[in-house]
């Protein structure tokens, strides 16, 4: 268990039906095991008065993001759908910040990119942050080698310490050795790994 304060927040990237359910369309191998260890971070995070924070996939059920628009994946956490709720057995204790929404890639929960130009805006997370005086940021969730790694590569380059628990978070592996590759670029960039 990490430690945490008032300048500490826990992030919980994507633990959503879509990747963290065997029945999800993009389902992440192993991603329910990480449940009840990120509910015991969410309730030390809460008895320590640290806020904690939720990122979702919210895709619209047509975007370049996806397959069918020529995009790299399936379709997956469609806006209102069973695969974008949370994993049912998930704490959910905290504001959750949709990304996506307006059919943007949203790898990290700092930002979404236009997937045609490229184009990046940023999220409501980083000010979120700031206004509850933030500087660590505990990173848990799925995946390993996507959203959890752009969500703290961007906090590292916005200022805050980053820490991403190991036993916590799950990899897609495209590759095989992705999640392992993605944790070494988060520790070059300066990320802690527990």
């Amino acid at each position: 268990m990490t430690r945490y304060d008032a300048r500490t927040a826990l992030l919980v990237v994507d633990v959503q039906n879509d990747f963290a359910d065997a029945k999800g369309s993009l389902s992440v191998g192993g991603g329910d095991e990480i449940v009840e260890p990120i509910n015991a971070e969410i309730a030390a995070a809460r008895a320590a008065g640290a806020p904690v924070v939720y990122t979702q996939d919210w895709h619209p059920q047509r975007t370049a993001h996806f397959e069918t628009e020529g995009g790299p994946w399936p379709v997956h956490c469609v806006q209102g759908s069973w695969g974008a709720a949370f994993h049912p057995d998930l704490r959910v204790e905290g504001e959750a910040l949709q990304k996506g929404a307006g059919g943007e890639d949203g790898y990290s929960g700092f930002s979404v990119r236009d997937p045609r130009s490229g184009d990046r805006v940023s999220t409501r997370l980083e000010a979120l942050l700031h206004e509850h005086g933030v500087r660590r940021l505990v990173i848990v969730g799925l995946a390993t080698d996507y959203c959890v790694k752009e969500s703290a590569l961007d906090a590292v380059r916005l200022g805050f310490e980053a820490v991403v628990l190991g036993q916590a978070v799950r990899a897609v592996d495209l590759q095989p050795g992705d999640g392992e590759r993605a944790l070494e670029a988060l520790r070059a960039a300066g990320v802690t790994i527990e």
